[in-house]
């Protein structure tokens, strides 16, 4: 760890890999359950003898060696531990003071401490109790891609070969005209998709998951994924229940045109002329892309209910998913990780998606223009996407009503958790919408330069705003910003 790698991690503070944590001359419980966190999570560092808001206290420097045996020594032990760790801690020298560095690395087996299992959340290290939690942990942990798991007993007469004639049509229309499937029969079609497979690790041969959920038949569906459906909602009126509501429990080609058809029944299809020339209908690019995403990129073994809900102001899909991260995923920051490839590839191959990567962009592209505001991708152990709705917008008009921002800022508000020390700078400036961020600074009890980072956050996230100049003006707390 160097120092100027320090230095930007105190400028960022506290995050779902970073850890400051107080320590005198001994390490406290708290560590190891940071330890454990970050090892089921993404890994992370942690640092002895620096406080939350990112100050250097120091730790003794004579008791830090024996620290770190003592560190080492608990990860080693399995009565504290399962599995037990290995993990290495360097003593550090920092404005002139000592402190240690730990670096976790991400566990390929879901850790424990003392019989418990934690899992890090934002800046926080949570108990995990939940089955269904604990369970996505393991799927998470899981080094092959649960589509590709083989059922032996599967057979040809359990799939819907009616549907190949249409796969063909559809794969050579994609191609402009000629496609290897044409050509090929229906078991050649299947093993050139990847369907049949042999498990390297078992040696079995047969149908995996990804052809099942693309081509069996309900009943077969629903004895290898008997968790699976897609609850798609309309909540405009009675928003307590519902309008209306379709089940979708059927194969993954069948159900793209229920959900599709169903988002068309509701939606309206807005009049747009891209470059001024060709007529595009808005509605049916992003609930393209919004409903190929929820079949393509979910984790069929979660029992996570998926759901594809329209309200008055926002529609979104939400599916269990197998994370590589959390946090908000924008065109700039995308990184194209297919979490069913095989899935992925059928899809490409029958135009129902494009190359990966290119549905984020899309949907950033045409919500502004369909709608008048970006869309939200929150990336976690359920992923979502939310496009705000507004009915009065035109984009040749160019008129948004006054709930459509709102929308999204609420939105963001629900996918983003606030820290303590961010609760407490919104319900002091609630008190006193002229309290100085000195003033912050000794009630909150962090430091001018973590005050400063955390109130732009909080503007970053349509929480707070500043009406006026620096020296002249107030601050608000944008309404429902509350945690």
């Amino acid at each position: 760890m160097t120092t100027e790698r320090l230095d930007a991690l105190r400028k960022i503070g506290e995050t779902v890999s970073v850890e400051f944590k107080r320590c005198g001359g001994n390490i406290e419980h708290d560590v190891y359950e940071t330890v454990c966190s970050f090892s089921n999570r993404f890994g992370g560092d942690i640092f002895l003898g620096i406080l939350d808001d990112g100050t250097v206290k120091g730790l003794p420097e004579k008791a830090a060696p024996d620290m770190i045996k003592n560190f080492i020594s608990v990860l080693a032990n399995p009565d504290l531990f399962s599995p037990t760790l290995c993990i290495d801690a360097e003593i550090m020298k920092y404005e002139g003071k000592t402190i240690i560095h730990i670096y976790v690395p991400v566990s390929g087996e879901v850790v424990s401490y003392k019989n418990v299992i934690y899992n890090r959340t934002n800046d926080s290290d949570v108990k995990v109790t939940s089955t269904t939690d604990i369970a996505q942990m393991y799927i998470r942990k899981q080094e092959i891609f649960t589509e590709r798991k083989v059922f032996p007993y599967v057979k040809l007469e359990d799939l819907r070969l009616d549907l190949l004639p249409t796969v063909r049509i559809l794969a050579k229309n994609n191609s402009g005209g000629n496609h290897l499937w044409e050509k090929l029969s229906d078991e050649e079609i299947l093993r050139s998709a990847r369907l049949f497979t042999e498990d390297r690790v078992t040696g079995q041969q047969g149908f995996n998951l990804a052809a099942v959920m693309l081509l069996g038949k309900d009943e077969v569906i629903k004895d290898v994924a008997p968790m699976y459906q897609t609850d798609a909602l309309v909540k405009k009126v009675n928003t307590d229940r519902y309008d209306d509501r379709l089940v979708v429990e059927t194969n993954l080609i069948e159900s793209y045109d229920q959900l599709f058809d169903f988002a068309a029944k509701h939606l309206p299809d807005k009049f747009y002329l891209e470059d001024g020339k060709i007529r595009l209908s808005l509605r049916n690019i992003i609930v393209r892309e919004m409903i190929v995403n929820t079949l393509m990129h979910r984790e069929y073994t979660s029992g996570f209910q998926a759901r594809f809900v329209i309200e008055k102001d926002k529609m979104f899909v939400e599916n269990a998913n197998r994370a590589k991260k959390d946090g908000l995923i924008t065109p700039e920051n995308v990184i194209p990780y297919p979490k069913n490839p095989i899935i992925a590839n059928f899809f490409r191959n029958i135009g129902y998606s494009d190359k990966l990567g290119s549905g984020v962009r899309k949907v950033f592209n045409y919500s502004e223009k369909y709608s008048g505001a970006d869309p939200i991708f929150a990336e976690s152990d359920v992923f979502r996407i939310t496009v705000p709705l507004d009915d009065n917008f035109s984009w040749d008009a160019q008129k948004t009503s006054d709930t459509v921002k709102d929308t999204v800022k609420d939105t963001v508000k629900d996918t983003v958790k606030l820290t303590d020390s961010q609760k407490k700078i919104l319900e002091e400036v609630r008190k006193n919408p002229y309290i100085t961020q000195n003033e912050l600074s000794v009630i909150v009890g962090i430091n001018l330069r973590n005050i400063k980072n955390n109130m732009k956050k909080l503007q970053d996230f349509g929480l707070l705003k500043r009406d006026g100049t620096d020296k002249v003006g107030e601050w608000i707390v944008q309404d429902s910003a509350s945690r």
